[in-house]
């Protein structure tokens, strides 16, 4: 059998990508080296937000992404049934802090140019602060208000994007591993090797997360994608004490920096588990999985300064995993000029979760015609492609 589409990774991205595709009619292939939400989606706090953008193409397609999340966690509990474990959807909101002056009007400022790009972005006084989070620092110097952010659980959202794609008659191929791409005489797609034999498909999309760099260098088409490491703390289960993601202006500077070095921020949050998840970190530092003392040290530190609170919880485990990271901040979606039958679904750093559905839209739109859209209307495209001038040092010529 040769199927229409055959996607390499079963992340989230992966997973959407699936979903999409086979809800349109495409025979589909998954292939994993491991297992569903193996890797970076099960390593990760489940993240939908906006408040951590800047104005620009990557906070037009999480607004899109929100929008299509509140109706597909709906038509996903709808089709699976009640059997089948809640993806547990949370618009809870994110608040926004700093704990320095010299933080508190940058911070107002960027609420601003959001608030020119159609978010939702509040800027809250003390009082208001506290009384959405009454543990909160009562020595905050800003703080900033953003209904739109939500959460999810990622693994549990990856399966169940999987479970519908398998309805639709979608394969799952795990623990098989690609190595290289399969052609014709011309050079066009015909599916790929693996350790288990040839999948055959008419088009590869590549959704390898973090492992799309080594994936697309394997296939021929290598881009400059590559892992940046972070990391997580997980206290007891306690009273319920953080109402929304709550975090330090910092972060969105970490998220968006290109320094290869260590940077932390505060990020804190509940669980419906009633744990608190701490967060977060970022360094480009491989693969290399060893936890370090000193980076869950900072961590713990600057969250004690957003909700001093924490100084009496039981930190119980912390975790790492790895984000794919792209030089210019910017996913890659859609296809590789380099390669007919060669698509690209990957590179969101810390925002693959939130950006998933969006990103599947822009690809079904690129394999099946039309427009990619959301209920807030036609997503724009370009910014994702691989021709863009952001990339031209690393293809030059070879995708023009």
């Amino acid at each position: 059998m040769a199927f229409d589409v055959a996607i390499i990774g079963a992340g989230i991205v992966g997973a959407a990508c699936a979903h999409a595709l086979s809800n349109r009619g495409f025979s589909v292939a998954v292939i994993d080296r491991s297992l569903p939400a193996s890797g970076t989606s099960s390593h990760c706090e489940g993240n939908l937000l906006v408040s951590d953008k800047g104005a620009g193409p990557e906070l037009d397609l999480a607004r899109h992404s929100i929008a299509l999340w509140e109706q597909l966690a709906q038509s996903l509990g709808e089709e699976l049934g009640p059997q089948f474990p809640s993806v547990e959807f949370e618009p809870k909101g994110g608040i926004v802090v700093t704990t320095t002056e010299a933080g508190a009007q940058p911070l107002i400022d960027f609420a601003g140019e959001q608030k020119a790009s159609l978010i939702d972005a509040r800027v809250l006084n003390l009082s208001e602060a506290l009384e959405r989070e009454p543990h909160l620092n009562p020595e905050i110097t800003a703080a900033v208000y953003y209904p739109e952010d939500c959460q999810i659980q990622p693994t549990i959202a990856t399966e169940a994007l999987l479970a519908v794609a398998r309805k639709n008659g979608a394969q799952v191929f795990t623990k098989t591993e690609v190595t290289a791409l399969l052609r014709d005489t011309m050079g066009a797609v015909q599916g790929v090797h693996t350790n288990r034999g040839e999948i055959k498909a008419k088009n590869i999309v590549v959704a390898a997360g973090p492992w799309s760099g080594k994936v697309s260098e394997a296939l021929g088409a290598p881009v400059p994608i590559k892992p940046r490491r972070g990391n997580v703390l997980v206290t007891s289960r306690m009273p319920h004490r953080v109402f929304h993601k709550v975090y330090d202006g910092d972060y969105f500077g970490a998220t968006q920096s290109a320094d290869a070095a260590l940077q932390t921020a505060a990020v804190i949050e509940s669980s419906q588990a009633g744990t608190v998840l701490i967060g977060s970190s970022r360094e480009q530092v491989g693969f290399n999985e060893a936890m370090h003392a000193n980076v869950l040290a900072e961590m713990a530190q600057k969250a004690l300064r957003v909700f001093p609170f924490l100084s009496d919880a039981a930190i119980i485990r912390s975790y790492g995993g790895f984000r794919p990271y792209m030089p210019d901040h910017l996913p890659i979606i859609g296809d590789d000029p380099r390669i007919p039958g060669l698509f690209h679904a990957s590179g969101h750093e810390g925002a693959g979760i939130g950006l998933s559905v969006a990103t599947a839209e822009i690809l079904a739109a690129h394999l099946y015609g039309g427009t990619a859209s959301s209920p807030l209307g036609d997503i724009d495209e370009a910014p994702f492609d691989l021709r863009r001038p952001t990339l031209s040092e690393y293809f030059q010529e070879e995708t023009v």
